[in-house]
Protein backbone atom coordinates (compact mmCIF):
# COMPACT_ATOMS: atom_id res chain seq x y z
CA UNK A 1 0.00 0.00 0.00
CA UNK A 2 1.36 3.72 -0.47
CA UNK A 3 3.84 2.43 -3.32
CA UNK A 4 5.45 0.14 -0.73
CA UNK A 5 5.78 2.72 1.55
CA UNK A 6 3.38 0.54 4.30
CA UNK A 7 0.87 2.28 6.66
CA UNK A 8 1.44 6.12 7.75
CA UNK A 9 0.64 7.73 10.93
CA UNK A 10 -1.81 9.99 9.24
CA UNK A 11 -3.70 7.16 8.01
CA UNK A 12 -3.90 5.88 11.62
CA UNK A 13 -4.79 8.83 13.01
CA UNK A 14 -8.31 9.22 10.40
CA UNK A 15 -8.95 5.80 11.26
CA UNK A 16 -8.93 6.48 14.95
CA UNK A 17 -11.19 9.92 14.45
CA UNK A 18 -13.43 8.32 12.15
CA UNK A 19 -14.39 4.98 14.45
CA UNK A 20 -14.25 7.83 17.27
CA UNK A 21 -16.72 9.56 15.92
CA UNK A 22 -19.43 6.73 14.91
CA UNK A 23 -18.75 5.54 18.63
CA UNK A 24 -19.44 8.61 20.56
CA UNK A 25 -22.88 8.71 18.24
CA UNK A 26 -23.41 5.45 19.16
CA UNK A 27 -22.71 6.26 22.43
CA UNK A 28 -24.65 9.28 22.59
CA UNK A 29 -27.89 7.22 21.43
CA UNK A 30 -27.08 4.34 24.03
CA UNK A 31 -26.92 6.99 27.13
CA UNK A 32 -29.78 8.90 25.94
CA UNK A 33 -31.81 5.73 26.10
CA UNK A 34 -30.85 6.09 30.09
CA UNK A 35 -28.00 3.66 30.03
CA UNK A 36 -24.58 3.86 31.38
CA UNK A 37 -21.24 3.69 30.10
CA UNK A 38 -20.37 -0.01 30.70
CA UNK A 39 -17.83 -1.19 32.32
CA UNK A 40 -13.96 -1.06 31.45
CA UNK A 41 -11.53 -3.32 32.69
CA UNK A 42 -7.12 -3.62 33.52
CA UNK A 43 -7.03 -6.41 31.85
CA UNK A 44 -7.82 -5.16 28.54
CA UNK A 45 -4.99 -2.50 29.09
CA UNK A 46 -2.48 -5.41 30.35
CA UNK A 47 -3.63 -7.53 27.22
CA UNK A 48 -2.80 -4.64 24.46
CA UNK A 49 0.40 -3.85 26.09
CA UNK A 50 1.40 -7.52 25.98
CA UNK A 51 -0.23 -8.23 22.53
CA UNK A 52 2.53 -4.79 21.70
CA UNK A 53 5.21 -6.90 23.38
CA UNK A 54 4.64 -10.00 21.02
CA UNK A 55 4.21 -8.22 18.06
CA UNK A 56 7.67 -5.79 18.67
CA UNK A 57 9.21 -9.76 19.44
CA UNK A 58 7.95 -11.11 16.28
CA UNK A 59 9.51 -8.34 14.01
CA UNK A 60 13.31 -8.46 16.08
CA UNK A 61 14.44 -11.67 13.80
CA UNK A 62 13.36 -9.56 10.71
CA UNK A 63 15.34 -7.21 11.87
CA UNK A 64 18.43 -9.41 13.11
CA UNK A 65 18.32 -10.68 9.54
CA UNK A 66 18.01 -7.39 7.06
CA UNK A 67 20.85 -6.45 9.38
CA UNK A 68 23.09 -9.62 8.64
CA UNK A 69 23.16 -10.27 12.46
CA UNK A 70 21.12 -13.24 12.49
CA UNK A 71 22.03 -16.55 13.06
CA UNK A 72 19.26 -18.75 11.40
CA UNK A 73 18.14 -18.11 7.87
CA UNK A 74 14.28 -16.72 7.85
CA UNK A 75 11.68 -17.52 5.55
CA UNK A 76 10.16 -14.99 3.55
CA UNK A 77 6.62 -16.70 4.17
CA UNK A 78 7.49 -16.08 7.87
CA UNK A 79 8.84 -11.99 7.46
CA UNK A 80 5.62 -11.48 5.52
CA UNK A 81 3.59 -12.54 8.45
CA UNK A 82 5.53 -10.58 10.86
CA UNK A 83 4.64 -7.36 8.24
CA UNK A 84 0.95 -8.01 8.32
CA UNK A 85 1.02 -9.12 11.70
CA UNK A 86 2.58 -5.50 12.86
CA UNK A 87 -0.07 -3.80 10.30
CA UNK A 88 -2.90 -5.50 11.66
CA UNK A 89 -1.46 -4.16 15.04
CA UNK A 90 -1.10 -0.72 14.43
CA UNK A 91 -5.00 -0.77 12.61
CA UNK A 92 -6.24 -2.50 15.61
CA UNK A 93 -4.74 -0.17 18.01
CA UNK A 94 -5.98 3.03 16.24
CA UNK A 95 -9.24 1.67 15.92
CA UNK A 96 -9.79 0.52 19.45
CA UNK A 97 -8.25 3.90 20.40
CA UNK A 98 -10.88 5.70 18.76
CA UNK A 99 -13.29 3.79 20.61
CA UNK A 100 -11.79 4.13 24.32
CA UNK A 101 -11.11 8.13 23.46
CA UNK A 102 -15.46 8.83 22.67
CA UNK A 103 -15.59 6.68 26.39
CA UNK A 104 -13.62 9.12 27.66
CA UNK A 105 -15.17 12.20 25.80
CA UNK A 106 -18.41 10.91 27.32
CA UNK A 107 -17.14 10.05 30.91
CA UNK A 108 -15.59 13.44 30.95
CA UNK A 109 -19.25 15.37 30.82
CA UNK A 110 -20.43 12.59 33.46
CA UNK A 111 -18.00 12.69 35.77
CA UNK A 112 -20.48 13.06 38.81
CA UNK A 113 -22.03 9.86 38.11
CA UNK A 114 -21.20 7.50 40.67
CA UNK A 115 -17.80 5.50 39.28
CA UNK A 116 -17.39 7.14 36.56
CA UNK A 117 -14.33 8.77 38.07
CA UNK A 118 -12.84 4.86 38.54
CA UNK A 119 -14.14 3.97 35.22
CA UNK A 120 -12.42 7.77 33.46
CA UNK A 121 -8.72 6.24 34.54
CA UNK A 122 -9.49 2.98 33.25
CA UNK A 123 -10.58 4.62 29.59
CA UNK A 124 -7.70 6.27 29.64
CA UNK A 125 -5.15 3.24 30.47
CA UNK A 126 -7.19 1.18 27.76
CA UNK A 127 -6.24 4.47 25.42
CA UNK A 128 -2.89 4.89 26.40
CA UNK A 129 -2.72 0.36 26.10
CA UNK A 130 -4.17 1.74 22.63
CA UNK A 131 -1.46 3.72 21.78
CA UNK A 132 1.16 1.24 22.61
CA UNK A 133 -0.24 -1.33 20.23
CA UNK A 134 -0.60 1.02 17.61
CA UNK A 135 3.74 1.91 18.11
CA UNK A 136 4.48 -1.27 18.12
CA UNK A 137 2.51 -2.18 14.74
CA UNK A 138 4.51 0.91 13.13
CA UNK A 139 7.75 0.35 14.82
CA UNK A 140 7.23 -3.76 14.00
CA UNK A 141 6.54 -2.39 10.47
CA UNK A 142 10.03 -0.25 9.97
CA UNK A 143 11.50 -3.37 11.32
CA UNK A 144 10.64 -5.16 8.24
CA UNK A 145 11.64 -2.75 5.35
CA UNK A 146 13.51 -3.60 3.08
CA UNK A 147 14.90 -0.79 1.36
CA UNK A 148 15.25 -0.71 -2.60
CA UNK A 149 18.76 -1.51 -3.49
CA UNK A 150 21.15 1.48 -4.11
CA UNK A 151 22.42 2.07 -7.96
CA UNK A 152 26.06 1.12 -7.73
CA UNK A 153 26.30 2.56 -11.94
CA UNK A 154 25.01 5.96 -11.16
CA UNK A 155 27.18 8.49 -11.85
CA UNK A 156 26.75 12.05 -10.33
Amino acid sequence: MNQGNGLRWAQLAGIALVVGLLSWLGWRLYLNGGHLLGPASWVSAVMLVAMAVLVIGAGLPVRRFLRGEARKSLSPIRAARTLVLAQAAALTGSGVLGWYAAQVAHALGDLDLPGYRELLWRLLALCVASLVLTTAGMLTQRMCRVDPPKDRDSRS
